[in-house]
Parts: C-alpha cells; sequence; structure tokens
C-alpha cells in the first residue's frame, strides 16, 4: 500500500515563485491543493482545504505572513506551517516560530532540501535553515525562568529521554536508533507525551524541554 500523499498549500505574492514551487512539489508527489497570494486569502484557503503543510511567505502586504501563521495554526491544530522567505533576519525567525511556525527556511533552499523540509514538516519535525534552528533555542532558553517546582506533569522516565531528545534537534528516526527503539514507538512516546503537556507539536516539546532545563545533558 502506498503511503499517504502530503497535501500542501503555497503562499506568496510573487505570482512567478508561488506558481514555480507549486509545480515543483506537484512533480515530486506532492498534492498542491490551493495557493494565496496574500494572509486573508491565506487563513480563508486553509480552513476551507486543511492542508497538512502550509508553506508560507511573510512578505505579504499590509497583513504579513506571521499574521496568517498565527491564525492558520491556531485554528487548524493538524495544519503545520513552514516559513519560506527570502528574510534570514533573526527577528524575522524568532517572530515565525512564536506565531507558531514549525519550521523556517529562507529561499535559497535548493529543490531538494524543500522537497525534504516539507516531508519532514508534515511528519512532525521542527525543520529550519542551517544556523538557524540554535538561533530559536538559544532564544527560548534567555526567556526560559526554569522549571516550576511540582507543576509539571508527570513523564516516564523514557518519555523524559525521548523529550530530552528532541529538544536537542534529533528526528523520531535519529532518536530510534540513539535509543534502540523501534519508530513507532518512539512515536507513541512522543504523542503521549504530547498529551500529557498538552502540547500539539515537536516544536512545542522543544520549547517545553527548554523551557524546564530538560535540553542539557543529565550528568552535567
Amino acid at each position: 500500500m502506498s503511503e499517504q500523499v502530503i497535501s500542501v498549500m503555497v503562499v506568496d505574492d510573487h505570482p512567478m515563485w508561488r506558481d514555480g514551487v507549486a509545480r515543483d512539489l506537484t512533480e515530486r508527489g506532492f498534492d498542491v491543493r490551493a495557493t494565496a497570494a496574500d494572509a486573508s486569502s491565506a487563513v480563508r484557503i486553509a480552513h476551507a482545504v486543511r492542508p497538512d503543510v502550509v508553506l508560507m511567505d511573510l512578505n505579504l502586504g499590509v497583513e504579513s505572513g506571521v499574521d496568517a501563521t498565527r491564525a492558520i495554526t491556531a485554528a487548524l491544530t493538524d495544519t503545520r506551517v513552514l516559513v519560506l522567505s527570502a528574510s534570514g533576519e533573526h527577528s524575522d525567525v524568532l517572530e515565525a516560530v512564536k506565531a507558531g511556525a514549525s519550521g523556517y527556511l529562507v529561499k535559497s533552499a535548493s529543490a531538494d532540501e524543500l522537497v525534504d523540509a516539507v516531508g519532514r514538516t508534515a511528519a512532525g519535525d521542527a525543520v529550519f535553515t542551517a544556523g538557524l534552528a540554535g538561533l530559536v533555542l538559544g532564544e527560548y532558553r534567555r526567556m526560559a525562568a526554569g522549571p516550576e517546582e511540582g507543576s509539571a506533569p508527570k513523564l516516564s522516565e523514557r518519555e523524559t529521554e525521548v523529550l530530552r531528545l528532541v529538544a536537542k534537534g534529533l528526528t523520531a528516526r535519529q532518536i530510534a536508533d540513539r535509543l534502540v527503539l523501534s519508530h513507532r514507538t518512539v512515536e507513541n512516546h512522543v504523542q503521549s507525551t504530547l498529551r500529557k503537556l498538552q502540547l500539539h507539536n515537536r516544536v512545542e516539546l522543544a520549547r517545553y524541554a527548554i523551557e524546564h532545563g530538560l535540553d542539557a545533558d543529565p550528568e552535567q
């Protein structure tokens, strides 16, 4: 049986770029359900087609891609947003992630990198252009107030171990290899932890782990 096709919506105010990305993804086997040229259309269409991944530009005119990202991720918990922007400014990256984006690529990424990023985003991974992941993790580390004693839900030892590796940026398959577990077992631990912590995705898991000091090695 073939794997489920990943559905995508492409949001960009430049017609040639938007159509080109949509065409490339379609040729690579993705189901490009819709495109949009501005933030309000992106939100409206996303509600209608409910794609697995929204590929979001930031520069969309009066309302930004950050506004659209915030609205989409707040309403559609099964839809993930991957920003694809010409800007690599740190402030833009952080604003997008704070708005709920699962990842951030700059437009200099190759077609292969984009295809890989869309697939990984659909699978729940946090995907960033090289160098930007450390920026995001560092920012949340600075923002962290530290663990709240006695207030955190009870996680099993294995769930905590998996959560620690999620915070280090490892994919589910990398975690499975590291802990000598099956990919499905790791996914079960991730989903169980998400439920216990009332979170939605791996980006929020990584953020939680950093805020509670779980990104550091336990022996340190």
